[in-house]
């Protein structure tokens, strides 16, 4: 057995593990203050959690940064509003100083 293999059972990779976590359908993007954000909540079992992307572009350079947060939410939907929130939240607190981290 080599590691990968090894690895991926540990973590629930290689066996057909039903808590893995997937990125689902993202909603539209919005914009907000001049960024725009991109719920994209991540199954996990048989709930959602928030997540999404923001971006901008700056001197001409389209800017990114992704989000993912411990809420958790049973209707991806509700999962797709919060994550919506979450990323005006953030837009609110950091503005562009959050493009100097990969993730926030």
């Amino acid at each position: 057995m080599g590691l990968g293999t090894l690895f991926g059972k540990l973590f629930g990779g290689a066996d057909g593990n039903s808590h893995k976590a997937t990125a689902t359908s993202t909603a539209e993007v919005i914009d907000y203050k001049g960024f725009a954000i991109t719920a994209t909540p991540i199954k996990e079992g048989g709930q959602y959690r928030t997540a999404g992307t923001i971006s901008r572009e700056i001197d001409g350079q389209l800017r990114s940064a992704q989000f993912i947060r411990a809420d958790n939410h049973s209707d991806q939907q509700a999962a797709i509003s919060h994550s919506e929130r979450k990323g005006q939240q953030i837009v609110d607190e950091q503005g562009d100083a959050m493009f100097e981290r990969a993730h926030i």
